[in-house]
């Protein structure tokens, strides 16, 4: 039975991917997923404010004025970055050394200004390739949908500078035209997209009076938001689809793929099952394969997408209108 695929020019032995997560923060978890059989291991994200907070440190630190300018890096060398962004990069060299399956980088980033200098750090490192997280909430009201989506290829065009590694765009369903800019992303130079990330959830606590965090493993409902856009956009976008959000267990690995996912990200799951929950999955992705005849996953990848299904209707319907007509 063979389960490898292809991700980002990545040869994988499955399509099972450790998404960015605090079990992909130390090298006995990531050593954990590879015995475990997972295809790839994307690393905790670096947040673009700790990369800036470390470049304004060491300005502070030669008495020079704290304000950030582009041209501050023509001065200071990406080197001098030390604590969090530093601990990140040698997260990155041992965890190369100590497992031999692929290493995804990850920045979470909410601009496309100077941060991308950092990709060469993680190439030097060593990761295969690297996830860039992007959501910046649609809240200003000062800026148009279209400032909010230049942010995104704004971004794309400054790693593209830089990048000697493949590297994938996770993003959020929020958008005023979700379609169109999937293809669009998929067609700016990106080697894969990722559907979608999850990010916090405020709630109110009535009796402490505050805002609390909410909802912070996702549940198995939540796959459908993946699954529907993976659907429909598998057939049209020009680079690799992951799907992401809501990936509970082996069955919803089989059903991503049939939408047309070339790899599924979880992380939810394995805070609740284990990291050993990995076994169990592939285990029913493989027995799937055998009950159904599929003897890779190619000839069924994409079987069940928007085009060619029997009812691409299925993906675009959005009321329940006939499914109460006949109760």
């Amino acid at each position: 039975m063979n389960l490898q695929t292809s991700y980002l020019g990545l040869n994988l032995k499955n399509p099972l991917i450790a998404a960015s997560s605090g079990l992909t923060n130390s090298i006995k978890d990531i050593k954990e997923f590879e015995e475990s059989g997972v295809g790839a291991i994307v690393i905790k994200s670096i947040f673009e404010e700790e990369i800036m907070a470390e470049l304004n440190h060491s300005i502070a630190q030669t008495n020079r004025p704290g304000t950030l300018y582009p041209e501050i890096f023509d001065f200071f060398d990406i080197r001098d970055m030390e604590d969090s962004v530093s601990k990140y990069l040698k997260l990155i060299k041992e965890a190369k050394e100590a497992v031999s399956i692929p290493i995804i980088g990850s920045i979470n980033c909410i601009s496309g200004t100077e941060w991308p200098i950092f990709v060469e750090r993680i190439q030097e490192a060593g990761a295969d390739a690297l996830e860039l997280n992007m959501f910046i909430l649609p809240s200003d009201l000062e800026r148009s949908s279209g400032d909010f989506e230049k942010v995104y290829f704004d971004a794309i065009e400054e790693v593209k500078k830089v990048a000697k590694i493949p590297f994938a765009l996770k993003i959020s369903h929020y958008f005023s035209n979700l379609g169109q800019m999937i293809v669009k992303l998929s067609e700016s130079g990106i080697n894969g997209l990722v559907l979608f990330n999850r990010f916090y959830s405020p709630d109110i606590d009535i009796h402490k009076m505050e805002v609390v965090p909410a909802n912070i493993y996702s549940n198995s409902d939540e796959i459908t938001m993946p699954l529907r856009w993976i659907g429909m956009m598998s057939p049209k976008v020009k680079c690799d689809l992951s799907a992401s959000t809501g990936v509970n267990d082996g069955e919803a690995v089989v059903k991503l793929l049939l939408a047309g996912a070339k790899t599924v990200q979880v992380a939810s799951s394995f805070y609740k099952n284990g990291i050993k929950h990995a076994t169990a999955m592939i285990n029913f992705l493989e027995e799937w394969m055998k009950e159904k005849g599929y003897d890779n996953i190619e000839q069924f990848r994409g079987k069940l997408a928007a085009v060619g299904n029997n009812n691409p209707a299925a993906y675009e319907r959005t009321q329940f209108m006939k499914h109460f007509a006949g109760k």
